[in-house]
């Protein structure tokens, strides 16, 4: 059975951001999960150690939020959105705008992050357009952005790795810098924060006045590396689109719903947004539902007689999902009765002294942290900072070693990426560092004794 099923991976499927020559090297399939663990079809555990793709909140299998789904499957699974509601997308959308910024007042719902920022950038665009003011069409986005996969999303990012290869299908979007405080000539955080805030306003007052939107992630940059941004600059970032009358479209899809030691990431600079995508851990993991929040000034640009052709022409088959909506009513519920926000904030300190065990790793260059969101950045010498070759695929060796080990997580590069479930606990959390560092040690030194010998 268990051979079947892996002939049958490799003859059929196709899996997202994989090279399919490496997964028929190293197939592996899931079968089960238990809290923070996840057991593949030959019975061995793992440790989730990137929340099953940055979403999983409670970990697997949590009797709550099974037992909403079964509650809700016993009334309906799924009517349209177009034209009506249902009970657990209207309920939800009441429990989401009480959680957010305070002038973020309505809920769209969608079926992914992608999707939730693809629809940002289209209320932004057509807003503008709404109120007389069709010439502001452009967006800026970050260097090193990402924000999704659909064709809006890959125009607004900007990773060459991931994004190139579409160039004749993207929009063009005009790009700033981001702080990468390790990355820069100083290492100063505050310098390398005003640098990029001085590029950013040069952009915008040249060009404010064809530009729609600024987009950008809230405050961490996830797939460019973990990259977090200094104290000041979301901010800094709010304050230039208010100066410049450009809409503020912030990405919370990885970093919200506790994530970060925050309910939202923007709120640790108290940032306000024009619009906000939100996903992953809405439902604790559970069910694909992504939202995308914006203000009631945004909203009444939209509200109009239909023949003014005002009316916002989007939509999506499973838009508001009955199933999905009441899991994540079920998980936010569990947010406030088993405090997550306050115990990731509490157990981030914790998080960062167990971590601070990898800076004597010879290889280890940096350490980033916001809450549960970490990259380790491996380099090639630690004193120059230089990195490891692009074809040793260092991170991708040190995942295998760790999957070897009994941990699960995917690499960006030559980071390593660590994101647990925020349930997991002090045990745990030791646990899953101590196979990192294993893995580490052990293939980063093979990896120099192999450089040795070629030289």
């Amino acid at each position: 059975m268990t051979n079947d099923l892996i002939t049958k991976s490799k003859k059929h499927l196709w899996l997202p951001f994989t090279q399919m020559k490496d997964y028929d090297q190293d197939p592996l399939i899931i079968e089960s999960g238990e809290g923070i663990k996840v057991k593949d079809i030959n019975g061995k555990e793992y440790y989730d150690g990137f929340s099953s793709v940055w979403l999983n909140v409670h970990g697997h299998r949590k009797k709550e939020l099974d037992q909403a789904i079964i509650d809700q499957l016993n009334k309906i699974a799924h009517s349209t959105l177009l034209g009506m509601t249902n009970v657990p997308a209207t309920e939800l959308a009441e429990k989401l705008v009480e959680l957010t910024p305070e002038n973020l007042t309505r809920v769209f719902y969608s079926d992914s992050g992608a999707e939730a920022v693809e629809i940002a950038l289209k209320m932004a665009f057509q807003y503008w357009k709404n109120i007389g003011r069709p010439e502001k069409q452009k967006f800026v986005s970050m260097k090193d952005g990402y924000h999704g996969d659909t064709v809006g999303a890959v125009s607004v990012g900007a990773i060459d790795l991931f994004h190139h290869v579409y160039g004749p299908l993207m929009f063009e979007s005009f790009k700033s810098p981001i702080p990468s405080v390790y990355r820069s000539e100083t290492g100063d955080p505050e310098q390398c924060r005003d640098e990029c805030l001085q590029n950013l306003e040069e952009l915008l007052k040249e060009r404010h006045e064809e530009i729609a939107a600024l987009t950008i992630e809230s405050m961490v940059q996830g797939a460019a590396g973990m990259i977090v941004m200094p104290k000041g600059f979301l901010s800094g970032v709010r304050e230039l689109c208010t100066k410049y009358d450009v809409l503020m479209i912030v990405d919370e899809v990885a970093t919200g719903f506790g994530r970060t030691g925050k309910m939202f990431a923007c709120e640790h600079e108290n940032v306000q947004p024009d619009l906000m995508a939100a996903g992953k851990g809405i439902t604790g993991g559970y069910l694909p539902i992504a939202v995308t929040f914006t203000t009631e000034k945004i909203y009444q640009a939209f509200y109009d007689d239909y023949e003014t052709l005002k009316t916002f022409f989007h939509g999506h088959s499973y838009t508001g999902n009955q199933l999905g909506c009441a899991v994540a009513i079920e998980n936010l519920r569990l947010f406030e009765t088993e405090r997550i926000v306050e115990n990731v904030q509490n157990k981030s300190e914790q998080l960062k002294q167990i971590l601070s065990t990898l800076h004597s790793l010879p290889h280890v260059g940096d350490i980033r942290q916001l809450g549960f969101m970490c990259g380790i950045e491996l380099v090639q010498n630690k004193s120059t900072k230089e990195p490891f070759p692009f074809e040793t695929r260092i991170g991708y060796k040190v995942s295998l070693k760790m999957r070897e080990l009994g941990m699960l997580t995917r690499p960006l590069g030559n980071v390593v990426v660590f994101m647990p479930p925020l349930v997991s606990t002090k045990t745990e959390l030791e646990a899953m560092v101590n196979i990192m560092k294993e893995a580490i040690e052990i293939v980063c030194q093979e990896e120099v004794t192999v450089v040795g010998q070629d030289v």
